[in-house]
């Protein structure tokens, strides 16, 4: 897709804005995201530019972290994951200077959950997620679902995406380099493979100290299989040999790659969501998609096949969406004693709530509401909206907060 680089990236004004009040922002996201083009070319401002990813100013920044931040002033960092001491460093250096937009760094890792790094810059630096392209930044147009949603009704369609188009989108995923591909799923497939690979070499081994990196890969398509599932760590960990807590320990890794991400229950009583078994899923489509080995032709023939993959989809369109929402939202999935089931529940900090059921097909039946209304009466006038998204052009009222909705809106 020609000129991928120059879409915007709706995460450039909140770290812009940070960078007007706070003397540290982060960017953290997947490798391959986007960060690099954010930092460099769609925030405003002159800032001097250093990447980790060049080994003389990494080994600058491992052998002499307090050395190389004494000297730097309104600074980009790129990829500071490869020398996590700086984070001390230039702690040190703001608590003599806190003069706002002094450093913005990014991370292709989740550096404050490591265990090397030992400082963590609160109070003192502003974390912004960036992760894929979503629908909205690839047609160029801020969406307004969630503030609909959360008033309890469906924004008007602006681009009903479909069948084939739509499977092709769900399978691509949001990886820039997969969107340049969007025309060619062989290609798709090369690029994931080879991500997965370029990681596992490179990225698990200098986080952790991992002794079976061989089998990173198969636990990456073992998980896939798993997708969108409650997780039995024991059950997924016995198709290679895993006991249970090795793989912890190594989906924890693959967490902090920003490549899964677990989704807790939703209940009434917060300390339940503490105890009670999370799901899983990935944070981008196309990359599970290319780990089942989902193509076009396999899903048009047989839609049970795009079921997890587009629950995914749905779940990383919303992740994005909630990124930039004016206010904090939390994702959860919900189930009750009866295995009724909600496949993601958004909560605001207010404690107010909309539900989403994911539906591959093109006609929505009252059954498919049956968990909605369960989570409706759960959680009363705190309840929003329910929604049954599913492959088609229509918004159809299903009672007076519940609506099958195509999944056109979350863009639209």
């Amino acid at each position: 897709m020609a000129g991928l680089k120059l879409l915007p990236r709706f995460a450039a004004e909140p770290v812009a804005n940070a960078l007007k009040d706070t003397p540290v922002v982060m960017v953290t996201g997947p490798r391959q995201c986007g960060k690099t083009t954010l930092v460099r070319d769609l925030v405003p401002g002159r800032r001097e530019y250093l990447t980790l990813d060049d080994p003389t100013v990494r080994a600058a920044a491992q052998s002499d972290p307090l050395g190389l931040v004494r000297r730097l002033n309104r600074t980009t960092l790129d990829e500071v994951q490869w020398a996590p001491d700086l984070l001390r460093a230039i702690k040190l250096s703001v608590d003599q200077d806190r003069q706002p937009g002094r450093f913005l760094l990014t991370g292709s890792a989740n550096i404050l959950a490591l265990p090397r790094v030992s400082e963590s810059l609160a109070g003192r630096m502003e974390i912004v997620e960036l992760l894929p392209l979503s629908r909205s930044e690839i047609r160029g147009h801020r969406p307004g679902f969630l503030r609909a949603a959360f008033a309890g009704r469906v924004e008007r369609i602006t681009e009903a995406m479909i069948g084939p188009d739509l499977i092709d989108a769900v399978l691509t995923g949001g990886y820039p380099e997969m969107v340049r591909r969007s025309d060619n799923p062989r290609r798709r497939q090369t690029w994931a493979r080879d991500y997965v690979r370029a990681l596992v070499q490179r990225d698990v081994r200098e986080i952790a100290e991992v002794e079976k990196l061989a089998q990173i890969p198969h636990l990456l398509r073992v998980l896939a299989h798993f997708a969108g599932q409650l997780t039995n760590f024991a059950q997924v960990g016995a198709q290679i040999g895993f006991d249970d807590k090795t793989t912890k320990k190594y989906v924890a890794i693959l967490e902090h790659l920003f490549l899964v991400r677990r989704v807790e229950p939703w209940f009434q009583n917060r300390a339940k969501r503490l105890i009670k078994s999370p799901k899983l899923h990935f944070v981008d489509s196309g990359l599970l998609a290319s780990l089942v080995g989902a193509t076009p032709e396999r899903v048009l023939n047989d839609r049970n096949a795009l079921g997890a993959i587009l629950e995914t989809y749905v779940f990383s369109e919303l992740l994005k969406l909630a990124s930039w929402f004016d206010g904090s939202l939390s994702l959860y999935h919900y189930r009750d004693k009866d295995q009724d089931e909600v496949d993601l529940v958004m909560e605001s900090d207010d404690g107010s709530l909309i539900g989403i059921e994911v539906k591959a097909g093109a006609t929505a039946h009252p059954d498919d509401f049956r968990g909605l209304r369960k989570l409706e009466a759960a959680c009363g006038d705190r309840f929003k909206l329910g929604l049954v998204l599913y492959d088609s052009k229509t918004a159809v009222p299903f009672g007076e907060k519940l609506c099958a909705a195509p999944l056109s809106c979350l863009w639209s």
